[in-house]
């Protein structure tokens, strides 16, 4: 494993900035995951790291030595995409044995053998290696497609997305396993997604993109409870925090176009009453939709709550989040 950094890269396309200055360390044995939207810059990062594509501008280093003009093959990396780009013709063992069978690599056939069924052990999928690839199911299919990545044991694994395609269960079994994975490896993971849950489970640091720019990087608790703008704010919470005028309470700070309010940080049965216009019981937890003065607002509430719709709920605010009119936090 090893230290990869990224020195004020730039990469567009045409007229369009893939990646806008960014300056990003993954460091040895971390879990680092690149958060954002659709055309936000993750895949282009990743694209920059492997090789895929060249920068513009600025630097990419792996292990402290610039890899700028090394082809992909050369930079001992692993990238596990979306889709599971298996071979249907072979064998599970055969699929996970094809990376170390490259020119490059040559490893010997016995220890082929022996990195194949240790990396079957740690995906749990020993029992399929005479399997066809065809005759997986979805999540089997992407275990044996990150498997083909864990055998070449790179400095750093890049990961696209690797779970959006599969079914709901399916990916939380899946992030447990990644994690665990990750931490008896001691491996190095930078990881894309739109999946806020990925970020906050998984990650030991998060970095939110936004138009190709890096706005924030750091510990997933920090980054929810301290968010540098709105547009961060709202990349992670579930549900997503309430973006509300800033005069609709009292004691909004001077600048202060917006308040956003966490659904855990409306307080119950003082302040301002507010209208129940539906309320959701999922186990766990009770979601109250509410509207006030015009706006709907998202809180939580007692799993057993008596409440129903049209019943009036007094609210009030705590620690409530401020942005300015272009959506920077205000301290």
């Amino acid at each position: 494993m090893a230290d990869v950094t990224l020195r004020n890269v730039k990469k567009s396309f045409d007229t369009t900035v893939a990646v806008d200055d960014v300056n990003l360390t993954v460091n040895d044995g971390s879990f680092v995951v690149l958060l954002g939207p659709t055309g936000a810059g993750k895949t282009t990062t990743l694209r920059l790291i492997s090789g895929l594509e060249r920068p513009d501008s600025g630097d990419v280093l792996i292990d402290g030595r610039s890899v700028i003009n090394e082809p992909p093959a050369q930079r001992n990396v692993s990238m596990v995409f979306q889709q599971y780009s298996l071979y249907p013709h072979m064998t599970v063992r055969q699929n996970l044995a094809f990376p170390l069978r490259s020119p490059m690599l040559n490893t010997p056939k016995h220890e082929v053998k022996r990195k194949v069924e240790e990396v079957a052990d740690v995906l749990q999928i020993a029992h399929k290696l005479e399997n066809k690839a065809t005759a997986l199911s979805g999540g089997e299919m992407q275990r044996v497609s990150i498997g083909r990545a864990l055998v070449r044991n790179p400095s750093i694994y890049l990961m696209d997305e690797p779970l959006s395609s599969l079914d709901a269960k399916l990916r939380a079994d899946l992030r447990i396993e990644l994690k665990r994975i990750q931490a008896d490896l001691g491996a190095t993971i930078l990881y894309v997604t739109h999946d806020q849950i990925e970020a906050m489970t998984m990650a030991t640091k998060v970095g939110v993109l936004d138009q190709g720019r890096l706005v924030q990087f750091g510990v997933p608790r920090d980054i929810y409870e301290n968010p540098v703008s709105l547009y961060v704010a709202a990349r992670l919470g579930l549900p997503r925090i309430n973006a509300l005028p800033a005069d609709l309470f009292a004691g909004a700070p001077t600048g202060a176009t917006t308040v956003g309010l966490r659904p855990e940080h409306i307080q119950h049965g003082e302040g301002k009453p507010s209208q129940e216009v539906r309320i959701e019981h999922l186990g766990d937890q009770t979601r109250l939709h509410l509207t006030l003065d015009g706006h709907e607002i998202v809180t939580l509430t007692d799993v057993h709550t008596a409440l129903q719709p049209g019943d009036t709920v007094a609210i009030q605010p705590r620690n409530a989040l401020y942005f300015d009119a272009a959506g920077d936090r205000i301290a």
